[in-house]
């Protein structure tokens, strides 16, 4: 759906709500899959090299992934502002957001690549490299991180799009990027023709000028449908960076309950944290699924706030709401259907027992689980993220006290008590956020 500022003065969603949203959330779901692709081509060329070379891609893109995910509110904060100003039909205002964001993406993204570079040895050793593993890990990380600029301005970039009802766009450069990584994994990795064979580190290389190709064209995109200016507005900053603090720290409580959660059934023993890596998987996988929704549900519901279109705004919610929750029940009915199919493909023979229950409990939560990040969609979209970030701080910090209690009494399924945990936790947030928004339906 390519639009332009001036062609949103009546959003084809009116007329064609349900073939709207969908044809805005296919492209939005191909482009989150693109990038887990790519990784796992990236693991498969890195495997061959070794198990050195292995675990320090392992280690270097765990650590950057963390990084970078910090800094998601460029994306978020960015395509809910944009959002809004398209809705108010204000080109101007439009303009001089994405001008601001852009510059401070890309700012950050200096900053964010130079300070690490003194810390690697450390952050290796931290992460538990060793030996060999601690020296590919710098050097890919070395490498890596100065794609940082170029990650954030195109997180930046991908927000404007969204917020402009462009799906397509982001997915088109998406494809360009890691269709263009793989092919330099394969030449640098592995020094096919003129090209040196640089191993692991040809891997980083691959991806940080890959990047930086992406940065170019979204950029010369962005120019193309907006006429950016070298503008850098100091509210809109603090705006940015308001939303920033929010984001940060519901991020932030996400990684340590999810952190905690992965520690607590390692602790338990092999068996359960290889189980608990199968059932984590697939929540990943899924996560990619619901955010879909959420991802259109926001810039929708942030161009009809801009608009001030209340009816609007209660329509896309319930349409968000009836495609997520759809999805969650459909996932779980498929999750209880194919258990030992998924159990067959996701973990090994003697850790069964132990990943029926846990499953079982996590299938049971999908329904539940898939409004949560149906209001966190729409809420953003309305520019709420002070609420979002509480009703997240309440909830982690309930399911960290699950998770404490269970690290105690020690139960005899513990992982089954941990995605119980998970599960409750996850019914807390959207139990919370599904109030907000019907606090807004109700208004």
């Amino acid at each position: 759906m390519t639009t332009t500022v001036e062609s949103l003065n009546e959003h084809a969603y009116k007329n064609a709500p349900a073939k709207t949203f969908i044809s805005m959330s296919i492209p939005v779901l191909l482009s989150l899959i693109a990038e887990p692709l790519t990784g796992l081509v990236d693991t498969a060329f890195v495997a061959r090299l070794g198990t050195d070379p292995l675990a320090a891609l392992g280690i270097g893109t765990m650590v950057l992934t963390s990084a970078f995910l910090v800094f998601n509110f460029l994306g978020v904060g960015t395509q809910t502002e944009i959002a809004h100003t398209i809705g108010a039909e204000n080109k101007k205002e439009t303009v001089i957001t994405a001008s601001t964001a852009l510059l401070l993406a890309t700012a950050i993204g200096i900053v964010a690549s130079l300070l690490p570079l003194f810390f690697l040895p450390q952050i290796s050793v931290f992460m538990g490299a060793k030996g060999a593993v601690t020296d590919l890990s710098v050097d890919y990380m070395a490498c890596r991180i100065f794609g940082g600029p170029a990650v954030l301005f195109t997180m930046a970039a991908f927000g404007i799009f969204r917020g402009l009802q462009d799906m397509r766009t982001p997915l088109i450069v998406t494809t360009i990027i890691n269709v263009l990584n793989v092919l330099l994994d394969w030449l640098l990795i592995f020094g096919i023709g003129p090209f040196p064979e640089m191993g692991v580190t040809g891997a980083a290389l691959a991806t940080t000028i890959s990047q930086y190709v992406g940065m170019a064209i979204t950029l010369y995109a962005l120019q193309k449908k907006l006429g950016l200016a070298l503008t850098f507005d100091l509210p809109r900053c603090k705006r940015l960076l308001s939303i920033g603090w929010d984001m940060t720290v519901r991020t932030g409580l996400v990684i340590a309950f999810l952190l905690y959660c992965t520690r607590t059934a390692t602790q338990a023993g092999a068996i359960e944290g290889a189980a608990h890596q199968g059932v984590r998987q697939f929540a990943v996988f899924n996560t990619l699924l619901l955010d879909t929704f959420a991802i259109t549900g926001q810039s929708l519901t942030g161009f009809f706030k801009g608009k001030n279109d209340t009816p609007m705004i209660k329509q896309v919610i319930r349409q968000t709401f009836g495609y997520s929750f759809g999805t969650g029940v459909i996932t779980g009915v498929l999750m209880i259907a194919g258990a030992s199919l998924f159990a067959k493909f996701l973990i090994p023979p003697e850790a069964h027992a132990v990943f029926y229950p846990a499953w079982t409990v996590t299938a049971l939560f999908q329904p539940t689980n898939s409004l949560s990040y149906a209001t966190d969609g729409v809420l953003w979209g309305i520019g709420d993220f002070a609420f979002t970030r509480n009703a997240m701080c309440i909830s982690c910090l309930i399911g960290i006290v699950f998770i404490s209690v269970i690290t105690m009494l020690k139960p005899s399924q513990p992982l089954m008590w941990i995605w119980l945990a998970t599960g409750g936790m996850m019914l807390i947030r959207s139990s919370l956020g599904c109030y907000r928004c019907w606090q807004l339906t109700r208004a």
